[in-house]
């Protein structure tokens, strides 16, 4: 990965993603750029461990933030730049919320394979059961 800071308005959605993912399936600290609610940018340095879909089809990212030492939420929308760093994560997930945090062993390398994960995730198949 380059340490170059990209812009997120400068390439497809599908491109950060598929960055933010290997990011986080290779235990990569990441250094974002991000502008809050309440319209203030700020700087970052996360170790994403989960990218979830809302029920209306946005996408978060849940991470721990290394200036604070907590577990936060950004939404795809508000990460306006980011650099993904050959440094691995430093920082323990509390234990109060390694539950919410469902760990990822994939690779993604489709934006296809991407919406079968999350379909799989979101809407498990039913467990079948064998009449004796």
């Amino acid at each position: 990965m380059s340490n170059s800071m990209k812009i997120t308005a400068g390439q497809t959605t599908t491109r950060t993603l598929t960055d933010l993912i290997r990011a986080m399936d290779g235990q990569r600290a990441t250094t974002v750029t991000y502008v809050d609610r309440k319209g203030e940018e700020s700087v970052r340095t996360i170790e994403i461990h989960d990218i979830l879909t809302t029920s209306e089809g946005g996408i978060i990212v849940r991470a721990m933030c290394r200036a604070r030492g907590e577990m936060r939420t950004f939404t795809l929308e508000q990460i306006k730049a980011y650099t993904i760093h050959r440094m691995r994560f430093v920082l323990a997930v509390p234990e109060e919320k390694a539950a919410e945090v469902v760990p990822m062993a994939h690779s993604v390398f489709t934006p296809e394979q991407m919406i079968d994960i999350e379909l799989e995730r979101d809407y498990p198949a039913p467990k079948l059961k064998l009449a004796a």
